[in-house]
């Protein structure tokens, strides 16, 4: 072999992170291409900036084939809301927020109390939203390594015309080919970093200089010990008689209502750290910090079928 052709040869080379890049922009590009009327989800989560990142190398120096939507449970981090308005006013691109307090008010979603977590109800609130503006593709960011019932999803994953998932009735996706067609009242899920891993997510991130909220840092916080984690005491989650509030440095490995996302104790105030310190964590990032997937995977998957992402 000539020095010109190895030089060629390692100029082609991908990256596990090139590959899994290309994958998702040619899934984009598919859903943007089979679908009318798709949507982007946009939480200001670490992973929906990676699929902004994914949207700009698809589609720019054009506008995005889609706008982007945020369910909003009322109780999530200033921080992140903040940053994602930020970030959508920065990529000029259409932004619609729906709260599930809207979805209060017109009582579809009623509370069993006032400190019941909202963040089970988002599903009520993102049906609407998909009829309200007929999406026929809603585009997210979950990945199969979170969650047992995230694993069981395909890359387009049919809801049927209520919005109900059904595991054991999927299409296949055989020679990366995916279907992402729907009738009217029916819709994909599209999940095109499905085959990402947290470790991946955050090498992107700093392959690809991704700004992010501040809450991913370490930083001191108010927190109560309890069932083995930690709750933030905020305005929302106010300690109760006989809580012991301390001021620990903490980071979140991922955001959502804050009634249900709990930090981990941590030094990593970088990516670089943060990359480090999930490459030698032994307990799965949602498993650590979101307290709603705590109770079982057949509560998640239930959830799922009545329309939650």
């Amino acid at each position: 072999m000539t020095q010109a052709t190895q030089t060629t040869l390692s100029k082609t080379t991908l990256s596990h992170l090139d590959w899994l890049e290309a994958e998702a922009i040619h899934i984009m590009r598919e859903v943007a291409g089979q679908c009318a009327n798709p949507v982007l989800l946009f939480s200001g989560g670490k992973d929906s900036i990676c699929m902004l990142r994914i949207a700009e190398k698809a589609f720019r120096p054009g506008r995005f084939p889609f706008p982007l939507m945020h369910i909003d449970t009322g109780h999530n981090y200033r921080e992140v809301t903040d940053f994602r308005d930020k970030r959508a006013a920065e990529l000029g691109e259409r932004l619609i927020v729906r709260s599930v307090e809207d979805s209060m008010r017109r009582g579809t979603v009623v509370l069993k109390s006032a400190d019941e977590s909202r963040n089970k109800h988002q599903s009520v609130t993102l049906l609407e939203a998909i009829e309200e503006f007929g999406f026929d593709a809603c585009i997210g960011g979950a990945r199969r390594d979170e969650e047992k019932a995230r694993a069981k999803e395909r890359i387009c994953s049919f809801r049927d015309e209520f919005g109900q998932w059904d595991p054991k009735n999927q299409r296949p996706e055989l020679w990366s080919l995916y279907n992402a067609r729907a009738f009217k009242g029916e819709n994909i899920r599209v999940f095109p970093i499905s085959n990402w891993t947290e470790i991946d997510v955050w090498q992107y991130i700093e392959r690809e200089k991704l700004e992010l909220p501040s809450i991913y840092f370490a930083h001191t916080r108010p927190v109560v010990r309890k069932a083995g984690g930690m709750l933030p005491v905020t305005e929302i989650t106010p300690a109760k008689p006989g809580d012991i509030v301390e001021d620990v440095r903490v980071r979140f490995r991922t955001v959502g209502d804050i009634t249900c996302t709990a930090p981990v104790e941590s030094d990593a105030d970088t990516v670089a750290k943060i990359i480090e310190e999930t490459a030698t964590t032994t307990i799965t990032e949602r498993g650590a910090t979101r307290l709603d997937d705590q109770t079982s995977e057949a509560s998640m998957e239930q959830r799922k079928k009545e329309g939650y992402f």
